[in-house]
């Protein structure tokens, strides 16, 4: 192959945009080398985000565009996935072993922004990532019921630091492991902020590419600390499509831009609700909610969750949507947008903190 012909294709190739996201190859989320190997094509495209089940339907769209092209046919192309760290807000790094931190929040209440992140974390985890999970809602912990750990207890041999517990090849750690399922948590900021860095900090994590961040509702002490103290890489912004919670996800968003934290998109919950007696569809919260605030902000609108009691159901059982039923058409919704926002991650700049080495200056 010609010298020439390797960087027509390169140029018509940076024309492709990823599925699931708006980034296109040769950006930050896919870098890709072409090379002539025994007279015969080769694309390496590196992955910023996990695509495992979807490496093949990826491969043959970018098969039938080359071909579309009527200029070159039998190409190669290999995948290799590299989840890397990515910027957090100025001043802090990156905690040891665990790439991006993405925060799952809302303003309101009730949005059902639990039962999102824990389906996000096992779409992510089913794609091929390494995934954990911490339960920041110190006041109201629900990820012990949703993976099904409720009664088990975290591994502690020096005292100071814990094993999290594990569900479906996810990490999971919250204080509901750490007190009686009836125990109040009546504390004041101070405890709550303390016993949330050491649940993020004492627990060991080991190697993870994303540790998913399920925030308490609010703007509280909580939310401070983590978009003020922890090395977040992205945000995820629920809400349903009632104006009083957009109102409420506004203030959330807001904070984490504050911040310099990126806003990976807007999750609508609750679009709609489907009669399964007789299907008659009713949008008992209004609409559009979730659209009007993705293009207020100029973020993606990740997905819209319909107002399902399967997912409720699946979620007290501790047996996820993602999980329980892989292939139905909520869990495909809830790995399109696992997928559109780790995409997202991936076309945001990366850290390099621990690339350097630390320098100390002596006098």
């Amino acid at each position: 192959m010609k010298t020439n012909d390797i960087e027509i294709l390169d140029k018509h190739i940076r024309n492709f945009t990823i599925p699931y996201g708006s980034a296109k190859l040769g950006d930050e989320a896919a870098p890709f080398t072409i090379s002539d190997v025994n007279k015969s094509i080769e694309v390496k495209i590196e992955w910023g985000f996990p695509i495992n089940r979807h490496s093949d339907e990826i491969k043959a769209a970018l098969s039938s565009y080359c071909e579309s092209l009527n200029f070159f046919s039998n190409i190669k192309f290999i995948f290799e996935q590299v989840i890397r760290p990515h910027s957090v807000q100025s001043g802090l790094k990156p905690l040891s072993g665990i790439s991006n931190i993405i925060a799952i929040a809302s303003g309101k209440g009730g949005v059902g922004k639990s039962t999102i992140a824990t389906n996000l974390c096992l779409a992510l985890s089913q794609e091929g990532a390494k995934v954990g999970i911490l339960d920041a809602d110190i006041y109201g912990p629900s990820q012990p019921i949703m993976f099904g750990l409720t009664g088990s207890r975290p591994v502690s041999k020096d005292g100071k630091t814990f094993k999290p517990l594990e569900a479906y090849g996810i990490k999971v750690m919250s204080i509901g492991f750490l007190i009686k399922d009836s125990q109040p948590m009546v504390w004041r900021g101070p405890m709550v902020t303390s016993a949330l860095n050491q649940l993020l900090t004492s627990t060991e994590w080991g190697e993870l590419d994303y540790l998913l961040v399920d925030m308490p509702p609010g703007t509280g002490d909580i939310q401070l600390t983590l978009s003020q103290r922890v090395p977040v890489s992205g945000a995820i912004i629920v809400t349903t499509p009632q104006k009083v919670s957009v109102s409420d996800a506004r203030k959330g968003l807001e904070m984490f831009r504050k911040v310099n934290v990126p806003i990976l998109g807007v999750i609508e919950n609750m679009s709609k609700y489907s009669c399964s007696s007789c299907g008659h569809e009713e949008q008992i919260f209004g609409s559009d909610g979730g659209e009007t605030l993705s293009k207020e902000y100029d973020v993606p609108l990740l997905a819209s969750f319909p107002l399902n009691k399967s997912i409720a159901i699946k979620a007290d059982t501790g047996k996820p949507s993602v999980i329980s039923d892989s292939e139905d058409d909520l869990s495909c919704l809830y790995r399109q947008a696992a997928l559109a926002a780790s995409c997202t991650l991936a076309s945001e700049g990366r850290s390099y903190a621990q690339v350097f080495p630390e320098i100390v200056v002596e006098n």
